[in-house]
């Protein structure tokens, strides 16, 4: 009987406890309970040569295989990066954990190399298991939502290092496939340590792996990964106009994707460039429109 009531009290404190995820507190003491102690997950020992060799070995010796393997990835427009010196910024829409990968592996190795990737401190930075991957792999660094200048000081101290960044303006992956508002705190940093902004399209990822998938969808789905040339802050630009330009050459190049390089330039010119923000309705008919398939390119599989 002894040895009984110990294995159901060991079976019991195994199933409340947390195992090294995020900490749960009540709904009903949310309002009464101190914030969590601010905890400093350190990251530089990950952009030491050490650990950029060990990035390199995992990004293209372990993640590009899997994605290659259950995506059908294409990559366009590299040869924006032809002469441009870092560092830079690297922007992108971001709708699927697939994201801060397809980019990082697509980058050519110079780039790949003194390329940091910033990272919601409160998801990727919460445990030290998923700090720790996040560091390693995408040279990761936290930033805090909403926290100002707080939040971009880690950024500055790695820009002027040498070091580019990636940045993912929206700030949280797309709910339903659509491009959300870009957030201010990219085109303030950007103005500041003044350099140049380079927009990456990557088209396909919601419908491969959206948002509540842990791994990408059966029939290796197409993604396009399409780099635009690069954005340099104007003299006197606010944080607003250059927000807006870094979403207009977003959806330039969606726009592209859809049809050629000079009917996007055409319709650019005449402001008549298709918004990225999607229809107006119900939550279920922007999932619906947001998850249309991604046409593939070339000739179909003579089994079809």
């Amino acid at each position: 009987m002894g040895s009984r009531r110990f294995l159901d009290e060991v079976r019991e404190v195994a199933r409340a406890w947390n195992w090294g995820r995020r900490p749960v507190v009540p709904r009903s003491a949310e309002g009464t309970t101190p914030p969590p102690p601010r905890l400093e997950f350190p990251t530089d020992w990950a952009r030491t040569p050490l650990g950029r060799a060990a990035r390199t070995a995992i990004l293209l010796g372990v993640m590009r295989p899997i994605v290659w393997n259950e995506t059908a990835p294409e990559v366009f427009g590299l040869e924006h990066l032809d002469g441009l010196r870092g560092p830079v910024m690297f922007i992108s829409n971001h709708t699927s954990h697939l994201d801060a990968t397809l980019i990082l592996t697509t980058l050519p190795q110079r780039w790949r190399d003194r390329t940091a990737t910033a990272a919601a401190k409160d998801y990727f930075f919460d445990v030290w298991w998923r700090s720790g991957f996040t560091a390693l792999v995408y040279g990761g660094f936290p930033i805090e939502r909403g926290g100002g200048e707080r939040a971009t000081r880690k950024a500055k101290e790695l820009i002027r290092a040498g070091w580019s960044i990636i940045v993912f303006p929206e700030g949280t992956r797309s709910p339903d496939g659509w491009v959300q508002r870009f957030r201010h705190g990219t085109a303030r940093l950007a103005l500041e340590m003044r350099m140049p902004i380079v927009p990456i399209a990557i088209i396909g990822a919601y419908q491969a792996m959206p948002r509540g998938r842990a791994w990408p969808k059966p029939g290796r789905p197409p993604i396009r990964v399409r780099y635009g040339a690069p954005l340099y802050p104007r003299e006197g630009e606010t944080h607003q106009e250059l927000s807006l330009r870094m979403q207009q050459a977003i959806a330039e190049l969606f726009d592209e994707d859809r049809t050629t390089w000079w009917e996007a330039r055409r319709r650019a010119a005449r402001g008549e460039t298709p918004r990225l923000s999607g229809p107006m309705g119900p939550t279920w008919l922007r999932m619906w429109e947001g998850s249309r398939p991604v046409k593939r390119r070339g000739k179909p599989p003579v089994w079809r």
